[in-house]
């Protein structure tokens, strides 16, 4: 396809994620990216590559942009929107804590699951009022709300289209809740091969995405 979108991820965004990261909570939306590919089909294997020591899933709601914009505000927002889905940030997080950054540990091939479908925005009329979950292997690991974003989907919408402009196919992943396999108690609950990963969103579907041996 010619359309190769931009994949703009926020990180910290659910505060029970940013203090079980012992991070701050940000005063403003943390923008990262992820290149286009990495996005892979909602039950497509995700790859687990040799140089990664420790895999781990984010449950996310995903936006996906249905016309070109620049410079909106929260209140236009919804115009420009042409749905949403379901998406998993999957991470690397030994390279992630290595780089003391995100590109990296987050851009490898299969690293974006996504959909199972867009549902039109017209179907998901409060984007900030539905249940997100992941599961591995059956045993729920994040279980929250997306009325729980720190900042809201109109919100992001408008804050990124002030850097960028944002163009129909682009996908804005909106962070993730407490309960990542990295920050575990009493010890971390990683990714290994052959696991089955499922992310899910209230009124989308799930994601279901078995972890295989990486091809490098």
């Amino acid at each position: 396809t010619d359309n190769k979108p931009k994949i703009i991820c926020i990180g910290l965004n659910y505060r029970d994620h940013a203090e079980e990261s012992r991070a701050e909570v940000p005063d403003e939306p943390i923008i990262f990216m992820k290149p286009h590919t990495a996005l892979t089909g909602p039950y497509d294997p995700i790859e687990y590559p040799s140089i990664v020591t420790q895999l781990d899933y984010e449950a996310e709601l995903a936006v996906v942009i249905g016309r070109k914009c620049r410079g909106v505000e929260p209140g236009e927002a919804p115009d420009f929107i042409c749905g949403y889905a379901a998406f998993n940030d999957v991470s690397a997080r030994n390279l992630q804590f290595k780089d003391k950054q995100w590109t990296r540990g987050k851009s490898f091939d299969t690293f974006a699951p996504m959909g199972p479908w867009i549902v039109t925005r017209d179907e998901i009329p409060d984007p900030q009022n539905l249940r997100i979950m992941s599961r591995v292997n059956g045993e729920t690991r994040q279980n929250s709300n997306t009325r729980n974003m720190i900042f809201g989907v109109y919100y992001l919408v408008s804050f990124i289209s002030m850097v960028m402009t944002l163009e129909p196919g682009d996908v804005i992943a909106t962070g993730t809740p407490a309960g990542v396999g990295i920050f575990a108690k009493p010890e971390p609950k990683l990714l290994k091969i052959n696991d089955v990963v499922e992310v899910e969103v209230e009124s989308i579907g799930v994601l279901r995405n078995t972890v295989v041996k990486g091809r490098v």
